[in-house]
């Protein structure tokens, strides 16, 4: 089984998983990249994993597409296309996020990750009087 293909795996139900199998997909030198933070370093990137995994009672990706790229000066080598499906220990709401990530994979393992996801969506709009604002305000741009 490939890199990309462990990853999938991984990503289907990621609380299911311990921070250690992340070491069957990412490089100890592993750059991880999300709209919120950035993490240096397969240590860094389970920590972040193992703060997931305590507030997260629930968190599966729907892979809908994995994109090759042709050979190119930048670091990414496939792009992967998902929705994700989060319900966090607190409360029982179900928080559904479309996204895509970066992959650069070097020698079967993943050198390079980054997420694209719209954070607004993700948090903001969940916070009670915040929420209801972002929302207020989105409906105004899109009329």
């Amino acid at each position: 089984m490939n890199v990309i293909s462990r990853f999938c795996k991984i990503y289907t139900d990621i609380c299911q998983i311990s921070p250690d199998d992340l070491a069957t997909i990412y490089a100890d030198n592993v750059l991880f990249i999300d709209p919120i933070t950035t993490h240096h370093g397969l240590n860094e990137v389970k920590d972040y994993f193992d703060n997931l995994l305590i507030q997260a009672k629930s968190c599966k990706f729907d892979i809908a597409h994995v994109l090759c790229c042709e050979s190119n000066d930048s670091k990414v080598t496939h792009v992967v296309n998902w929705t994700m499906a989060l319900t966090l220990n607190k409360g029982d709401k179900l928080i559904t996020l479309d996204g895509t990530t970066q992959l650069g994979v070097k020698d079967d393992i993943i050198v390079y990750h980054k997420d694209y996801y719209d954070v607004g969506e993700m948090v903001y709009e969940h916070v009670p009087l915040l929420g209801f604002v972002i929302k207020k305000i989105k409906g105004r741009l899109a009329s």
